[in-house]
């Protein structure tokens, strides 16, 4: 048999011939005014336009009417206090139409209290 030497397969890590580099500093926030704030532009918290009023949703008619006369149109008129009706049908939908605006005049959630009103 021969004496071959076979080269090693593993790499050889190499010693660093200085020392490690030094830590950089983190940047330091500058003092003074805020950045990203253009001159003359007001800092202040103005109010805020879109007030509550009270006003709440309380009662939707939705009406699928397609433009085709050959397609039936449909409605569906619901409300929070639990009112909820469905049409399908140029007739019915019309119906559900008057009896919404109805169910909007006589809703204990849409109309204040009428009869302590009139009671005092």
């Amino acid at each position: 048999m021969s004496n071959r030497q076979h080269p090693h397969l593993k790499s050889i890590t190499t010693t660093p011939d200085g020392p490690p580099a030094a830590a950089q500093p983190v940047d330091s926030p500058a003092v003074g005014e805020p950045t990203g704030v253009a001159e003359g532009v007001p800092i202040a918290v103005r109010p805020d336009p879109r007030k509550d009023d009270g006003r709440r949703s309380a009662a939707w008619l939705h009406i699928v009417a397609p433009p085709s006369w050959s397609v039936t149109p449909s409605a569906r008129s619901w409300c929070t206090c639990g009112y909820e009706r469905h049409a399908i049908g140029r007739a019915a939908v019309l119906q559900l139409v008057a009896a919404h605006g109805e169910h909007r005049i006589a809703c204990p959630l849409l109309t204040p209290d009428s009869e302590g009103r009139t009671a005092a």
